[in-house]
């Protein structure tokens, strides 16, 4: 099949935040597919879109962000992730709702906007407490499903224009939320700014993000996808919500997706910074956040999982095991095209999500199937694409596992679990 490198991808020459020329390349992982674009059957005989994908590190402000920027229309109109379809998503989402009632008091008489709403798993929290909730998703098939789960959603990218839209149309937020989302928008400056537009007087905002500290010190690399422009440390986004007139008041690490911050800013003059905020940017300048070494470490040690995991997949293949895949994720489809895993290797991919089953992997074409048939094709091994929800998988899949079947683990080291 023909592959092809997109002319629409645009480079990154100046910092996305800070203006700054002084980017450094991180680490090039080749050219690869949209990481969600899943294919059908009739869409493996075409053309497969290929972008660049890459990480690079501003001198300046310490920002990591992707050298090439992939139009997000092409990136969201139709989107395959829904965060019900995990247990620990929804586990986490009802805690986070239930400390946000208490910790801002919030009453039938607030507002709570979440950007990147998905399909309603964390509103709809709110939705049952009879607090006044408004999501905004711009994927309209995801917003169609948080629409019949009772959430009222707008379906629009965020920003400064859909932020005054909403303060018009309903009124200023007294609790704006964004998981998982932040990274994901390439004007960051807009990003933040329609979040000051949006704030009520004494609101908060509370942002959670997968964490620049965990990133690199556990290898991530295979959350570096299209979608993901930025990896954040807190380094970075001080000085980036200041300039918008935001104090960043809190922040609290958090174990999911392999390690999270979750930020809490608020309007200048509204809050001051917690102890926890000046503990995090010491710890980030020790760990070598604002050097250059660190960040091309990094690159090295991505060079060398990359050399342990195909070795180990490989001397299985030769003993004669047959090996599947678990997760038909965003990281997975990065990690499996970097490191050229296909039908060479794997036999399918097993997914709990229906909206993935008998669809095909981006760029390595790998059938996906349903998460029993881990279980009824019983493969010797199973490559773990979704470490993140390790805990939770190895407890759904305990029949695969009790047949004789064991996890590969790829990062930060590959390993086969006991």
């Amino acid at each position: 099949m023909t592959q092809s490198v997109i002319p629409q991808a645009t480079p990154v020459k100046i910092c996305l935040s800070c203006g700054s020329d002084h980017l450094n390349p991180v680490l090039d992982l080749g050219t690869q597919p949209l990481a969600n674009n899943l294919l059908s059957e009739d869409d493996l005989a075409k053309p497969e879109p290929m972008f660049p994908l890459g990480m690079q590190v501003c001198g300046d402000c310490w920002l990591m962000q992707l050298t090439h920027l992939v139009p997000a229309v092409d990136l969201f109109s139709d989107y395959l992730y829904f965060s019900s379809f995990s247990e620990a998503m929804l586990e986490h989402a009802r805690l986070a709702a239930e400390k946000y009632r208490r910790k801002f008091d919030l009453t039938a008489d607030s507002f709570v906007v979440e950007v990147a709403s998905n399909d309603g798993y964390l509103l709809k929290n709110f939705v049952a407490a009879q607090i006044p909730c408004l999501g905004v998703e711009p994927a309209a098939n995801v917003a169609n499903v948080a629409r019949k789960a009772g959430v009222e959603t707008m379906e629009r990218f965020f920003g400064v224009e859909s932020a005054e839209e909403i303060r018009s149309d309903f009124r200023p937020a007294d609790l704006i939320l964004g998981n998982n989302v932040f990274a994901h928008a390439p004007d960051t400056n807009d990003f933040v700014a329609g979040a000051k537009k949006l704030l009520a007087p004494e609101g908060w905002i509370v942002f959670e993000f997968p964490y620049a500290l965990d990133f690199l010190e556990k290898s991530e690399f295979d959350t570096i996808y299209h979608e993901h422009v930025f990896y954040f440390s807190l380094t970075a986004l001080v000085p980036l919500f200041a300039r918008h007139g935001l104090t960043v008041t809190d922040v609290e690490r958090l174990p999911i997706h392999g390690g999270s911050l979750r930020l809490t800013a608020r309007h200048e003059g509204a809050g001051k910074p917690s102890d926890e905020v000046a503990r995090l940017l010491q710890e980030e300048n020790d760990a070598g956040l604002t050097g250059l070494p660190r960040y091309r470490e990094f690159g090295e040690t991505v060079t060398g999982i990359k050399e342990a995991l195909t070795t180990l997949l490989a001397d299985l293949k030769r003993d004669g095991k047959s090996i599947g895949g678990y997760g038909a994720s965003a990281k997975g489809s990065t990690l499996l095209n970097y490191c050229g895993i296909g039908t060479e290797t794997l036999d399918f991919v097993a997914d709990r999500s229906s909206y993935k089953q008998g669809k095909y992997s981006p760029g390595q074409h790998l059938l996906i199937l349903e998460a029993e048939a881990l279980a009824a094709k019983q493969p010797d091994f199973a490559l773990l694409l979704t470490w993140n929800f390790a805990d939770e998988i190895l407890k759904q899949q305990t029949e695969y596992q009790e047949q004789g079947g064991r996890f590969i683990v790829p990062i930060p080291t590959p390993k086969i679990l006991d």
